[in-house]
């Protein structure tokens, strides 16, 4: 089995799950039924804040608080919602979307461009 750089893994998980333009993901803000999710570090959501009603979770719990049955499930994150996924770039929000569709969460996107695309398509942030 060839090995796939991280570039591949990004590349594959575009193709798969939906991706959303910054202005597109912006008029989904307040919407019923969507969460944005911010995967990025803590370190990164202190120097620029986070989407205004955004949930934390940083990618690499991404798995575990997305599942119903870890001790450490964000109910944020439960059925019947579209997850909204953004990063700093779009790269990291692209796996995190892949992993969860591969979990059976199927209502997931990404942002393409993260969170400076939300903030250029004028989304509100908070600290």
């Amino acid at each position: 089995m060839q090995q796939k750089s991280a570039k591949d893994l990004v590349a594959e998980a575009g193709r798969e799950v939906e991706t959303l333009s910054g202005e597109d993901a912006v008029k989904l803000v307040g919407q019923p039924g969507v969460v944005f999710v911010d995967v990025r570090e803590g370190e990164e959501l202190q120097k620029t804040g986070k989407l205004k009603g955004a949930v934390h979770v940083p990618r690499g719990f991404l798995e575990f608080q997305a599942d119903p049955t870890s001790p450490t499930h964000k109910p944020e994150l439960g059925a019947n919602k579209k997850l909204v996924l953004y990063c700093g770039s779009g790269n990291r929000s692209a796996l995190g979307a892949q992993t969860l569709k591969d979990m059976g969460i199927t209502n997931v996107a990404h942002v393409a461009g993260g969170f400076p695309a939300l903030q250029q398509a004028g989304g509100t942030t908070e600290p």
